[in-house]
């Protein structure tokens, strides 16, 4: 079976729910073609869906260190920067994160995973205040739109009192 065909099969598992077997054929694709960044992406991947971010991470890290598809980078930074988080490596997953905010500004996925690793480092504030704007910038709900300007407001003022 030639690697493009294996692809494809990967990718019908997957399809399928057939994780463990889609992840082995992607980590002999990533195994024979080391410089193909997609296929580490795919990979990486393929280790989150099993609940194996450990593992996934050199496979992001060298797919962003490759030559993807801007909507693939976007992604992989999204993704190594939120395992990095579930691992326990916030300062990485900010250092990620960061680099893909500032690499992609208005992928506001990006910016609640951004926001979420500054509250498990304690940066309770700045969270907030990320978290709040975003909200208020991107929903559709109508109570939310309706008082837009106070939640943009007290955003980063969560602190503050007024007498």
């Amino acid at each position: 079976m030639s690697a493009e065909e294996k692809f494809k099969v990967a990718l019908d598992l997957r399809k399928e729910n057939r994780l463990k077997e889609s992840n082995e054929l992607f980590v002999e694709l990533a195994q024979l073609n080391p410089q193909n960044a997609y296929l580490h992406y795919q990979c990486a991947w393929s280790f989150d869906v099993l609940g194996e971010e450990t593992k996934a991470v050199p496979y992001y890290e060298k797919a962003i260190q490759g030559d993807l598809e801007e909507s693939d980078l976007e992604n992989a930074y999204l993704g190594l920067g939120s395992t990095f988080r579930t691992i326990g490596e916030y300062e990485k997953s900010k250092a990620v994160l960061e680099e893909g905010i500032k690499r992609f500004p208005n992928n506001h996925a990006l910016q609640v995973f951004y926001s979420m690793t500054l509250y498990n480092l304690n940066e309770h504030q700045e969270s907030m205040n990320i978290l709040l704007n975003t909200i208020a910038n991107t929903t559709s709900d109508l109570n939310i739109q309706k008082y837009n300007r106070a939640i943009q407001f007290y955003a980063d003022k969560l602190d503050q009192t007024w007498e």
